[in-house]
């Protein structure tokens, strides 16, 4: 009876075993295949990103390389770019209040016009003189202002813009004494919209020379090109250098 009692006990035991070994092996089977479906997905995922970078390559070639370079899109005038957004009141207002102008304010034209207004000097010797522009060819023949040598003193510029963005204007002030260049200076104002206002603007300070030699009488050319080698003004004017007392 003992001993029956220990083969029931033992029957027992050994189910258990034999289904914790089923379990267990089941378990590794399923282990298995999801570590064979993850790689299967991993290898899938990998084509078709292949494949995508492939596609975009191809492209690109079809297209000579314009996704990856800026290309540049069409000049178009303000009005154009106002009445793109013209359903959307509040951001038609947002690009007029930008742009400092009013959609009534312009005409279409795509070329950018800066139209100068004055040229004057500021000098602590006299203060400011302020001539009007344009200027005919008589009174660019006389002397604009005289300074005293060793000196400062600034060009100062109004001008407005119209028809469109003007991007990049820059100046170029280049000086002769008695038929001879001696100066040449040169430097950006910068990138303005139209607005109805005209912008004041004032060159960097210069220093006039100092000596005998340094006195007399100078001619000068001062020209404003922008981006595009647009020139919006070429002005001759001449100034003298006087001896300080």
């Amino acid at each position: 009876m003992e001993a029956g009692k220990k083969k029931e006990e033992a029957g027992p035991s050994s189910a258990t075993a034999a289904i914790d070994g089923f379990i267990e092996e089941k378990k590794k089977r399923e282990e298995v295949n999801e570590k064979k479906a993850e790689e299967e997905d991993g290898e899938s995922v990998g084509t078709i990103g292949g494949d995508s970078d492939d596609e975009e390559q191809e492209e690109q070639g079809k297209n000579g390389g314009e996704i990856g370079d800026f290309v540049p899109g069409p000049l178009l005038s303000l009005k154009d770019q106002i009445e793109k957004d013209k359903e959307d009141e509040s951001l038609r207002r947002w690009k007029e209040k930008l742009l400092g102008c009013l959609e009534s304010d312009l005409d279409g034209q795509m070329e950018p016009e800066v139209k100068f207004h004055t040229i004057g000097i500021i000098s602590a010797d006299f203060g400011e003189i302020t001539t009007p522009l344009p200027v005919n060819e008589s009174q660019s023949k006389k002397v604009f202002f005289t300074l005293k040598e060793g000196s400062e003193y600034r060009l100062k510029l109004t001008f407005s813009v119209l028809h469109n963005i003007v991007s990049g204007l820059a100046y170029t002030n280049t000086v002769w004494k008695d038929g001879f260049q001696v100066d040449r200076s040169k430097g950006m104002l910068g990138t303005f919209a139209p607005q109805r206002e005209p912008y004041v603007h004032t060159l960097e300070e210069e220093t006039t020379p100092s000596g005998v030699l340094a006195r007399g009488t100078y001619t000068a050319k001062l020209r404003f090109e922008d981006d595009d080698k647009r020139c919006h003004m070429e002005l001759n004017y001449s100034f003298e250098i006087k001896k300080s007392r």
